[in-house]
């Protein structure tokens, strides 16, 4: 199964949903990683990689424009929720992060659409969960006195086999509304 080339544009209602699961998404992540489950991992870890997977749908339905939209205002909700419910420092590195790495999954996703339908949601989730994972981790935990770097290692281990496991997800959304 290969990508459709043209796109349909969303209505309100979904630019809406997309933006609230977008917004809710990261906001719970700031929040989350805040709270270690071992040496190795925080909760954060296991919703953030859900961004991917919505980004990943809005561009798959929509097209690159409309992800990015979605990236754009769920990133605004998200952080501004954040500045009032994490410490700025988590605020500050999860925008960065989250900025960097939506914008490069919606890019890496949009050169891989045409292919197989798995390639372009793994591959874009890969690359970003990378990319998020060392933005966000020397920034908003460097030079403190806890084990950020194996939370780091932890954290990525865990985005990058949720990325694998958000496939089948992604495949019964693409699958019910093809």
């Amino acid at each position: 199964m290969t990508y459709r080339n043209t796109f349909t544009p969303p209505s309100r209602r979904e630019l809406l949903l997309a933006a609230l699961a977008m917004a809710v998404v990261v906001l719970a992540s700031n929040i989350l990683v805040q709270y270690a489950i071992n040496d190795w991992l925080t909760w954060g870890a296991i919703t953030y990689p859900f961004a991917f997977l919505v980004s990943e749908l809005a561009n798959r339905a929509h097209g690159p424009a409309h992800a990015r939209r979605i990236a754009y205002v769920g990133f605004a909700v998200a952080v501004a929720a954040s500045l009032l419910l994490a410490p700025l420092r988590i605020a500050l590195a999860s925008g960065l992060a989250f900025a960097c790495s939506q914008l490069l999954d919606i890019h890496v996703f949009d050169r891989l659409r045409s292919g197989r339908w798995w390639r372009a949601p793994l591959v874009a989730t890969l690359l970003a969960a990378m990319l998020d994972t060392a933005v966000f981790w020397s920034i908003g935990f460097a030079g403190e006195d806890l084990p950020w770097v194996t939370w780091a290692i932890g954290d990525l281990g865990v985005k990058l086999a949720m990325g694998v496991g958000l496939l089948l997800p992604f495949r019964l959304w693409i699958g019910r509304n093809a």
